[in-house]
């Protein structure tokens, strides 16, 4: 289960920890989900998710402000639990000094943002929603042609490094070689990305590791990338049907998603990297609502009908 560290998230969000004496080191969160606690400030409890990160904006600073004295400590023993990774104050506001007793006593840090409530929201459920994604590594490459993510895969050897150099000469972005992490954001969108050890470089049998970024320039590398399509590339098998129209769609699966899939028959003489860029642009159109496949099946089906009328 992947899990991010408080300390992270303060380095992140750019967040200042009002109780420094609480050890954080072995504090983290596992759950890409926020809660603004003010029902349970108000004495409902149930369904109270404690294990996420909660949130305190204006509204229940101003409702916290308002509680009695006798009522205050019993409301914030109840929010303030041993499983929540932190508390959060937006707009700078200065939390209750009975809510930091309580905090120091159950060991909650209580971290502050200058940021507005909605944009703080926004942006960590954002960020967390990426780093605790579900994530896998598969072997391949993954480029950026056109601004769509093409991660090309295939046997050892096969050439994918080199169609990923060519593609990088003529203006395309890498994102990763060798090895690709894949983390699911949402039930559409996975991305793609490189492991710390192997980002910005290339192996190319023959020559040995290349940087791109240093070699290349900045502008011909990218650190995550959305993935549209996958390209599998093949040894070329005469006796072996391929498809040649492209009307109905392959699909191939990671982490539930479905994404579309070309499988591309390699030998002496094809251009990978024109293929890649030729795949790319008609996936693009495919999106725009227009697919040759079917303009060409349309035409077929007209002349068809013509002859049959002058008949």
């Amino acid at each position: 289960m992947s899990t991010v560290a408080v300390s992270r998230l303060i380095e992140k969000m750019e967040l200042v920890n009002l109780t420094p004496d609480i050890d954080i080191k072995g504090r983290k969160i596992t759950i890409p989900d926020i809660n603004r606690p003010a029902l349970q400030l108000a004495g409902y409890l149930q369904h109270y998710e404690a294990a996420r990160v909660q949130i305190i904006g204006f509204v229940e600073a101003t409702y916290m402000e308002g509680l009695d004295p006798a009522d205050k400590k019993e409301r914030y023993e109840h929010v303030l639990s041993n499983n929540t990774p932190c508390f959060v104050f937006c707009r700078e506001i200065e939390p209750d000094p009975t809510f930091v007793d309580v905090a120091r006593e159950k060991g909650v840090p209580i971290l502050v943002t200058k940021r507005a409530t909605s944009d703080f929201m926004a942006e960590i459920i954002r960020w967390l929603n990426v780093e605790l994604a579900p994530c896998i590594s598969v072997h391949g490459v993954l480029v950026d042609v056109y601004g769509e993510g093409v991660l090309i895969t295939g046997e050892s050897g096969i050439g994918k490094s080199e169609a990923a150099l060519e593609l990088i000469k003529r203006g395309h972005r890498l994102v990763t070689d060798d090895v690709v992490e894949i983390r699911k954001v949402s039930e559409e969108t996975l991305i793609g990305s490189a492991p710390d050890i192997t980002k910005h470089l290339i192996e190319l049998r023959g020559i040995g590791i290349v940087d791109v970024k240093m070699l290349f320039g900045v502008s011909c590398v990218k650190d995550t990338q959305a993935i549209d399509l996958v390209i599998r590339l093949e040894e070329w098998d005469k006796d072996k049907d391929y498809d040649r129209i492209g009307l109905e769609e392959n699909y191939i699966e990671y982490l539930g998603n479905k994404v579309v899939c070309h499988n591309i028959p390699i030998r002496p003489g094809r251009n990978l990297a024109i293929i890649c860029e030729s795949a790319a642009v008609n996936y693009r159109q495919k999106k725009m609502g227009y697919n040759a496949a079917q303009e060409l099946y349309s035409r077929l089906q007209n002349s068809f009908n013509k002859k049959k009328e002058d008949e």
